[in-house]
């Protein structure tokens, strides 16, 4: 039942995105998809009923109330049979609704988090720091030593990715980062790879990890980050809670939250629109009902997020080109990114991307008012994960960012050759 009323809720939300939800529900065309009950529904049901049967052949077993002698007319019209009928619908119905929600409350819950270096948890690999609350985030080294480098970059990876996907440090040429003298690190983000998960992550507390873990690596008073999608995202949050940190920022296609305030609303209903049917109810029940993403992107009655089921749709022309070489590349690590549990990676992750801010982009100041760094935001126009309008409309009110919007390029656009290259010296100030 609660379930149910959830579903039915998310269903008759007012709201414009759910206006653009229909106008894109009618554009686009059915997909057949197999439909399969949820493990343990059958045998849930069948022992309810059970139970139920059993509560109802006591009841009828028992022997009726006695009658009123006492002269009241009412007595003679005592029935005892019609109250054993109605009572076994009583019962049953009630059993009914308490089982099913017990068992929607066990299938809304997710399993406990296999966590790196303990007993029944994967093995740890890489090197680790350990922040002050007790949580390591395991990361991996790029470039020139660090005591040599001129320039220190830390970059963020995106949704369902690892340390390993560094873009920028993979792509660079290795002469461009001897000649300019660049270091980068990657890390796990909290729940991915090998870095702990962290249950009691917020906006802040991902730019104030990002803090620590590079003082911890003795990267000096300021440094340069560079986040890649959902990596871009957070790193709005740097520009947020850790500016006096910073000494340039690049974000490469980031995410939106559609519920962020402040955008015009025509703006946003389009650009959700435009996504994939089973991506807008992704993205709606992280927002509206976030205790429910587990099941959601678990469940077998309805396609989940795209981007967990690693479906290919999302991709064009572009993408298509480089999505071989990168996957090639991630054959190796793949297993790697959620072995911690889907959970603490990819679930908690929609929850706050789409969950309620408490600022947006639009709220930020420059940084740099004296010209000492910059922020880069580059987008494709070509891109279905992250619409390239709500970018346009970021860049026109925060004049200080550089906006570099790439025709025909998709969301993997950093994966193409030399752009790593523009990237970079366009953040460094170099030529």
């Amino acid at each position: 039942m609660l379930l149910f009323l959830s579903t039915v809720f998310l269903f008759t939300c007012n709201t414009n995105i759910s206006e653009a939800l229909a106008r894109s529900h009618t554009m686009r065309a059915n997909k057949s998809t197999s439909f399969h009950l949820p493990a343990g529904i059958v045998k849930t049901t069948l022992a309810m009923l059970f139970i139920g049967f059993l509560a109802w052949a006591y009841q009828v077993v028992q022997p009726p109330p006695p009658p009123n002698i006492g002269g009241s007319s009412d007595g003679p019209l005592i029935m005892a049979p019609c109250y054993k009928f109605s009572g076994i619908l009583g019962t049953t119905l009630a059993v009914l609704v308490v089982g099913f929600l017990a068992w929607a409350y066990q299938v809304s819950q997710p399993p406990p988090p296999k966590i790196c270096g303990s007993p029944n948890g994967p093995p740890i690999t890489a090197p680790r720091i350990k922040l002050r609350d007790g949580r390591h985030l395991a990361y991996k080294e790029h470039g020139v030593p660090k005591d040599d480098s001129k320039y220190k970059i830390i970059f963020v990876h995106g949704f369902t990715s690892c340390r390993h996907d560094a873009v920028v440090a993979d792509t660079l040429s290795p002469d461009i980062v001897k000649e300019l003298g660049i270091y980068i690190v990657s890390f796990d983000r909290p729940g991915y790879g090998e870095s702990d998960p962290d249950p009691n992550r917020t906006l802040k507390s991902i730019a104030l990890d990002i803090e620590e873990f590079a003082d911890q690596l003795g990267l000096g008073s300021k440094f340069y980050v560079v986040g890649y999608s959902m990596g871009g995202q957070i790193t709005w949050n740097c520009l947020k809670y850790i500016p006096h940190r910073l000494a340039g920022i690049a974000l490469l296609a980031p995410v939106v939250n559609y519920w962020w305030p402040g955008f015009p609303a025509n703006i946003t209903a389009e650009a959700y629109s435009q996504m994939k049917l089973e991506d807008q109810w992704a993205l709606r029940v992280a927002h509206y009902t976030p205790w429910l993403t587990y099941w959601w992107n678990t469940q077998r009655w309805f396609p989940i997020c795209s981007a967990i089921s690693r479906s290919l749709h999302n991709f064009l022309k572009q993408d298509k080109e480089l999505l071989t070489k990168l996957l090639d590349n991630k054959d190796n690590y793949v297993a790697q990114v959620r072995q911690q549990g889907e959970y603490e990676s990819v679930h908690r992750d929609l929850n706050i991307a789409y969950g309620s801010w408490e600022y947006t982009p639009l709220d930020l100041q420059n940084p740099f008012p004296n010209n000492e760094g910059s922020v880069h935001l580059w987008q494709g126009d070509d891109d279905l994960f992250v619409n390239v309008a709500q970018q346009r409309f970021i860049a026109q009110n925060l004049p200080w960012i550089h906006y570099h919007e790439l025709t025909g390029s998709g969301h993997l656009f950093p994966h193409a050759d030399g752009m790593s290259e523009t990237i970079i010296k366009s953040l460094l100030g170099v030529k």
